[in-house]
């Protein structure tokens, strides 16, 4: 006999149907991208899919590995791929394997080819991407920005060496008479520049990470013209009192963050950073005021650096600028030109410039801040006490850039923009960011694919760079290293 059916029944009915609809949705998830992005930095591996995904880790000491054991998902070909994905030059991964360890749990086991700290956290779906499951692996002895500025400039002090003693005619220090090894490197004052006066200190012969004794600096380069390359100098005396200048070259996103996509499928990502490497090679070869300058990379390959991040490595460097390079995008593609803003703590200088300000300080959202960090917010209190001197100084450089760009290409802005960019808060160096050009202008994407442009481009803010030293010399370090 059938009757009524009673709403205690139905809501036990209910409550199976949901139960199993839970079951099916965990146990269903699809994987739909997988993707390891290495660096010295760290190492990052996300696992894209439709549903969030649950890891628990624990680590093996002998051989080093970590073993993640992820639920609610099979093992299905896209997993498969993050083998096939890494690559032997790693710095922090020797290999992965992955296999179905349980009914609904997949396990990853990572091989290390150092001592790690990792971070596994998940990602709520923003931009393009769904659910993200993150696993960071940060080395124990993580680099030092400043360690890695250091081997750069005594890289680069040992090539001038030995182009000079080449042109010279001579055999690295054996003819008599030869140049004084000790004049290869000039001693900077310490109380003006001890980052300097580190780097000369570790030159000379006999200490740790001292290059072969040779001739002298090799030949210096200015940037004084107002157009073509720069135009070389005669090479630094021996015993001059040197100022090292140290910029801080900023390319923009990176990693699981591409920045702004051209019509044609071009990465900001991308060719920023191409445009930061040539300005750096220019950089490097440069001379202001008889002083030798030296960039510094954020990040010199593709990975995803968080804004604070990248102010705490330029003044871990105690960069003398701080120049953040990025190509603009809009809805249409009709905007062009190449802009240049400065920080503003009152407002922005226009509703242009608060719009750009908000999609440049949502590249931590896109590229996957790990919030629950302790580190993830460590110095923000000093990252808002940037000063009026530091953003007159900003608006000094921008103007020299500006002035030097426009040689090159069309501007879309005449004049320096201000508005709140995280990336610009440091409060004791002069910095800026540089729309290189709007990517998502047809015309305007293909000329920054363009090597020559990229050439041109790289001078003119070279050129910029120049200017403002001329007028603004550095001032004395007088943080600690």
């Amino acid at each position: 006999m059938t009757g009524p059916v009673s709403r205690r029944t139905l809501l036990r009915t209910g409550t199976l149907v949901l139960l199993l609809g839970v079951q099916h949705i965990a146990r269903g998830a699809s994987v739909l991208a997988v993707r390891i992005w290495p660096a010295e930095d760290y190492t990052r591996v996300t696992i894209e899919s439709d549903g969030e995904l649950k890891a628990q880790r624990f680590f093996v000491t002998e051989p080093p590995r970590m073993v993640v054991d992820i639920e609610g998902i099979d093992l299905l070909p896209g997993l498969r791929e993050l083998v096939g994905k890494l690559k032997s030059d790693d710095p922090n991964i020797g290999s992965i394997r992955v296999a179905q360890s349980a009914p609904s749990v997949v396990r990853l086991v990572i091989d290390l080819k150092q001592a790690i700290k990792p971070q596994v956290f998940n990602l709520e779906p923003v931009a393009a991407y769904q659910h993200r499951l993150v696993l960071d692996l940060y080395p124990v002895n993580a680099p030092d920005p400043l360690e890695q500025l250091i081997a750069q400039r005594m890289k680069d002090l040992d090539a001038a060496s030995e182009r000079a003693a080449r042109l010279l005619g001579l055999e690295m220090g054996q003819v008599a008479g030869g140049p004084n090894p000790n004049d290869r490197v000039t001693a900077a004052n310490p109380v003006d520049d001890p980052l300097g006066a580190l780097i000369a200190k570790r030159a000379q012969p006999g200490t740790a990470n001292s290059p072969a004794p040779a001739g002298n600096t090799g030949t210096a380069v200015a940037a004084g013209s107002a157009s073509g390359s720069p135009a070389k100098q005669a090479p630094a005396k021996p015993g001059k009192t040197e100022r090292l200048i140290v910029v801080a070259l900023d390319p923009g996103h990176g990693g699981e963050d591409p920045g702004a996509i051209g019509p044609g499928g071009t990465h900001e990502k991308k060719v920023v950073l191409q445009i930061a490497q040539k300005l750096r090679d220019r950089i490097n070869d440069t001379r202001v005021n008889g002083n030798p300058m030296r960039a510094y990379m954020t990040r010199d390959k593709d990975f995803f650096v968080p804004l604070q991040v990248r102010v705490q490595k330029a003044q871990r460097v105690q960069a003398d600028l701080f120049i953040s390079l990025h190509a603009d995008a809009f809805f249409t593609p009709r905007p062009q030109g190449a802009s240049v803003y400065a920080l503003s703590t009152k407002g922005a200088s226009s509703a242009a410039a608060r719009w750009m300000a908000n999609k440049e300080n949502a590249a931590d959202q896109v590229g996957g801040l790990n919030v629950k960090a302790k580190d993830a917010i460590v110095q923000r209190a000093l990252l808002d006490m940037s000063t009026t001197a530091q953003i007159n100084d900003s608006l000094k450089l921008g103007s020299a850039m500006l002035g030097h760009v426009k040689q090159v290409g069309k501007l879309h802005k005449p004049r320096v923009e201000q508005a709140n960019f995280a990336v610009l808060r440091a409060p004791d160096i002069p910095s800026v960011l540089v729309e290189t050009a709007f990517i998502s202008n047809p015309d305007e994407e293909a000329r920054l694919n363009d090597p020559k442009y990229q050439d041109d481009l790289a001078d003119a803010l070279l050129r910029g760079i120049v200017a403002y030293f001329s007028k603004n010399p550095p001032l004395a370090r007088n943080r600690q290293i």
